[in-house]
């Protein structure tokens, strides 16, 4: 059965406990390395912030092209940088 957007529902049911089991440890595994990941790279969270801030101040129609000039600004980086002094001196 297909679901919202051509996605498969899944059913819990075909899988076996074992696999149910990896799948778990599979999940936490990557959640736990996605946070690491996150720790060690706060610029993450400063371009995403910004991004979200800037779109929904400035709500554009084409939310793809917004996207694309928004960040492939050539000044990006720097602003970028400049934010993370600006954080680390409340640190």
């Amino acid at each position: 059965m297909t679901g919202k957007g051509g996605l498969v529902k899944l059913d819990a049911g075909v899988l076996s406990a074992e696999q149910q089991e990896k799948l778990r440890q599979f999940k936490i595994k990557t959640r736990i390395e996605n946070e690491k990941y996150l720790r060690s790279h706060p610029e993450v969270e400063i371009l995403i912030s910004d991004f979200l801030r800037d779109v929904l101040l400035q709500r554009p129609g084409d939310i793809r092209e917004f996207a694309a000039v928004h960040f492939t600004n050539p000044n990006l980086h720097s602003t970028i940088d400049s934010k993370m002094e600006g954080n680390s001196d409340t640190d």
